[in-house]
């Protein structure tokens, strides 16, 4: 064996080796932040609660902005849940972004919709607007407009509403009756410095859901769902809590988010020239208020449930377009990384999502075919090879199963054993072979970046309660 190959081959091993033991080292970090900053929120909520009733009279006004393409098989059902808040003080506003399906008729049938009959008083910053439809019986509106992307849509009820906050929601999306009571708790906390909360994103795919309403928790069939489930959990039971704790929250989820109406307005509404238009609204209301005492800030109790993926081509699009869209923003936003005039945001926030969060499932796709290929060749010892499995695939699973547990002792949405259990062996099925599928669509989306591909087809809907 060449003395200089196997030199090399070391070095390059070990390379891989530390880079899987930063990225679950930071991991591990933000994990164990989220369980100080949740076991304190906890305390905090129950010795210093500031609840109201969701009939109060002093519930700031909520606009629901519910932006819709394509969303026959969806809507119905999420725009019930939405009907049944337990918040006195919200109004609806679906737009209608030019679906082609029947997401109009849809609506316009069941909620007997009928057209405003006049202009908008005002211009939306968005694609020509047709009709603005009311409901007779519902506090719901909808605005039918010509298709421009779901930030376009947004910006349509943004601008539209007069309520002080809106909560953007994902058409495919069922809102539990409690949440926006609970999503708008910072706000009430702290109503001068508070600009945006998220709640948590939780899979809907095997839950069963009457009118709008989820009533019964459970797993899908689908195994490709299953595992997204304990990928969402550790997502918002871990990452969103630990660098909320932090002060370093770069994405409220475009499924469930509240804000300041008036901030939104002063920043220009969402961007229509970037993928994902959730994590770069963010970014820049963190440059735009850093020199103000503000706070974004992410509230675990709260919870909206969503249809995920079940097909891998889908699920692929879905994670490609996450991909490009977080490398747009990090780009666009660049001179903020490292930067501290920017504080937390830009001196942890930016850096663990470009090292971290960009550049490691690139460089862990490598380091799962370089390293395996090393040990099978001869090159690597069974000691290394163990101790880099334990890094790579071990402290990953480590934390999918902290978060299914956590999951259990704190908010014990899943209470059948059985489901626990499942949820536990996909914890592992998550790091092998799911983790380094996602390697292989990261490389895949990575190139389609630099070839400045940023079409990513449609997402399809199989509907709630199948």
């Amino acid at each position: 064996m060449d003395v200089a190959v196997e030199a090399v081959v070391w070095l390059i091993s070990w390379f891989f080796l530390a880079y899987f033991a930063l990225v679950n080292g930071s991991y591990l970090f933000v994990h164990l932040v989220s369980i100080v900053t949740l076991q304190r929120g906890i305390r905090d909520w129950l010795l210093d609660p500031v609840y109201h009733p969701h009939n109060s009279p002093f519930l700031p006004g909520i606009a629901v902005i519910v932006p819709a393409y394509n969303e026959e098989v969806t809507i119905v059902d999420t725009v019930q849940s939405l009907l049944n808040l337990e918040y006195s003080n919200h109004e609806i506003v679906v737009v209608n972004d030019g679906s082609r399906d029947e997401t109009l008729e849809q609506l316009i049938s069941t909620f007997e919709l009928e057209p405003v009959g006049e202009d908008v008083p005002f211009d939306l910053p968005c694609e020509t607007v047709h009709e603005v439809y009311q409901s007779s019986r519902v506090d719901l509106v909808v605005i039918d407009k010509d298709n421009g992307g779901k930030a376009d849509a947004l910006n349509a009820g943004v601008f539209f509403t007069d309520q002080p906050l809106f909560c953007a929601i994902d058409a495919d999306s069922i809102i539990e009756r409690n949440a926006l009571l609970e999503v708008v708790q910072p706000f009430l906390r702290d109503p001068e410095r508070m600009i945006a909360s998220g709640g948590a994103v939780r899979v809907a795919n095997g839950c069963s859901i009457t009118r709008g309403v989820i009533t019964d928790i459970g797993l899908s069939r689908s195994h490709l769902a299953n595992l997204q489930t304990v990928e969402y959990l550790r997502a918002f039971l871990s990452g969103r809590i630990g660098l909320s704790g932090l002060g370093s929250l770069l994405i409220i989820s475009g499924a469930f988010g509240l804000f300041r109406t008036s901030t939104v307005r002063e920043v220009g509404g969402y961007s229509t020239e970037t993928i994902t238009e959730d994590m770069e609204l963010i970014v820049r209301l963190q440059k735009h208020v850093s020199d103000e005492k503000h706070r974004i800030t992410f509230v675990p109790y709260p919870v909206v449930w969503t249809e995920v993926p079940e097909r891998r081509a889908v699920l692929a699009r879905q994670r490609g377009r996450w991909f490009k869209g977080m490398l747009e923003t990090l780009w666009v936003h660049r001179r903020m990384i490292g930067n501290p005039k920017y504080g937390m945001v830009g001196l942890f926030a930016l850096p663990f999502f470009l090292f971290v969060e960009a550049l490691g499932p690139l460089i862990e796709g490598l380091g799962y075919i370089i390293v395996p290929a090393a040990f099978l060749l001869g090159y690597l010892n069974v000691p290394f090879f163990v101790v880099f499995l334990g890094v790579a695939v071990g402290v990953g699973t480590l934390l999918s199963w902290l978060s299914v547990l956590n999951e259990v002792v704190s908010f014990r949405r899943y209470r059948n054993p059985r489901d626990i259990a499942l949820l536990l062996l996909y914890g592992l099925l998550e790091h092998v072979p799911f983790r380094q599928w996602k390697s292989f669509i990261t490389w895949v989306a990575f190139v389609q970046y630099l070839r400045g591909e940023t079409s990513w087809g449609e997402m399809s809907r199989l509907g709630f309660d199948r």
